[in-house]
């Protein structure tokens, strides 16, 4: 029940590793993710330059993590909130902020997860026809 706890934001907090692989296996993304190879998941981290988390008791609940130029796109990569807490709009939260980081008329992009489709067009985000996606060898 968070109605008695509070939710603390923090922008471009160092989320430890082991914080971010448990937060992410509470969450339906750790199975699209290498949780199990702490070099990737640390380079994950290490290379990403816009992430925001939240908090709760000094436990990570949510992490918007982003590659961007803060100018003309943003990618967000990593939308997590930990699925102890749905429903308290911790991950419209996550994006907002990390939309308050960005430069006027920057453009978030972010490629959905099969079960959050429907997510994403109640929030503000339009579905965009021509996206391409190649994976490197």
């Amino acid at each position: 029940n968070t109605s008695s706890k509070t939710i603390v934001y923090k922008v471009s907090y160092d989320i430890k590793v082991d914080e971010y692989i448990s937060l992410l296996s509470k969450t339906s993304l750790g199975e699209r993710r290498h949780v199990n190879d702490i070099q990737c998941m640390n380079g994950v981290l290490k290379n990403s330059n816009l992430n925001l988390s939240a908090w709760i008791e000094n436990n990570l609940v949510g992490v918007s993590r982003s590659v961007t130029d803060y100018y003309f796109c943003c990618y967000l990569s990593d939308l997590a909130v930990s699925e102890k807490f749905p429903k308290y709009g911790i991950g419209k939260k996550l994006i907002d902020l990390t939309a308050e980081q960005l430069q006027p008329n920057c453009t978030v992009l972010l490629l959905a997860a099969h079960q959050a489709i429907g997510y994403y067009p109640k929030i503000g985000f339009y579905q965009h026809s021509d996206a391409w996606v190649k994976k490197s060898s």
